[in-house]
């Protein structure tokens, strides 16, 4: 058994013209649903299951429900979070809901899997001072960690449109600047700068015309990686604990709803 997990050459053949193997077309045909990170997301997870499944020498489209259930265990027994357990889990279980719905399986033995208990969260978004705080700190380091903590803080971006935002993408309209970006399910959105981000982004691209907004040290395009670390260092330098993109994102949202004045309810 291979765990390689093919995309999107699924029709080819193996050494000596054998078929291909059939989990293989399986898990194609189940990716082939989805694109961008969360394909990338959904064959990692896939390609783990395979390898261990390789590793028991279990036949992928015979597996039943305790032998899945042990794939849990043994996740578990590597120290795994259970949130990472509970995601990995869901891909293997949306695999063989597809597996049954194309009828490549009698039935679904994932179905009845018991999930992990995933606690809430302890994580939050950042109050507003806090939120204040990591945005003063940032603008300490340079224009660039500057700019994404408004991106990611008053903006409310995911990290992977703000490291993907380019300066062609800027606009204006109805009195805003602006920033159209290519949202989750690559939907395409518009959003409106406040004041202090459109001046924030202006030192961040200098005289540029073109090209990335977020540039890394080395002349490069931002990437997440380097994203999370600068988010990262300048929480620490703001004394604010441990912080993570998405914390900023909540910390946005909590200003939004949390005001009658909407975004004008966040540091500014």
């Amino acid at each position: 058994m291979t765990v390689l997990i093919p995309m999107p050459e699924i029709d080819r053949a193996t050494e000596g013209d054998d078929p291909v193997d059939e989990a293989e077309l399986a898990a194609a045909a189940f990716l082939a649903r989805y694109q961008g990170r969360t394909l990338d997301a959904y064959r990692y997870d896939l390609r783990a299951f395979f390898q261990w499944a390789a590793d028991e020498r279990l036949d992928i489209l015979k597996a039943t429900r305790p032998q899945i259930e042990l794939y849990v265990r043994a996740m578990e027994a590597r120290g795994l979070a259970a949130t990472t357990i509970d995601r990995r889990l869901s891909t293997v279980c949306g695999f063989y809901r597809f597996a049954h719905i194309d009828g490549r399986i009698a039935s679904n033995p994932a179905q009845y899997v018991r999930r992990p208990k995933v606690h809430p969260n302890d994580a939050r978004g950042l109050d507003r001072a806090e939120l204040g705080g990591f945005l003063f700190a940032a603008e300490r380091v340079d224009h660039a960690h500057a700019a994404l903590a408004v991106l990611l803080g008053l903006n409310g971006l995911r990290v992977s449109e703000a490291c993907s935002a380019d300066i062609e993408n800027l606009g204006f309209e109805r009195g805003h600047r602006t920033l159209r970006i290519i949202g989750k399910g690559n939907k395409p959105a518009v959003i409106p700068f406040v004041p202090r981000t459109a001046r924030t982004i202006d030192l961040a691209i200098g005289e540029r015309t073109s090209g990335p907004i977020l540039l890394r040290h080395d002349g490069s395009r931002l990437d997440r990686r380097t994203a999370h670390r600068w988010v990262r260092s300048i929480a620490k330098r703001a004394g604010i604990g441990a912080v993570h993109p998405h914390m900023l994102r909540a910390a946005f949202i909590m200003c939004v709803f949390s005001s009658s004045e909407g975004v004008a309810g966040c540091p500014d």
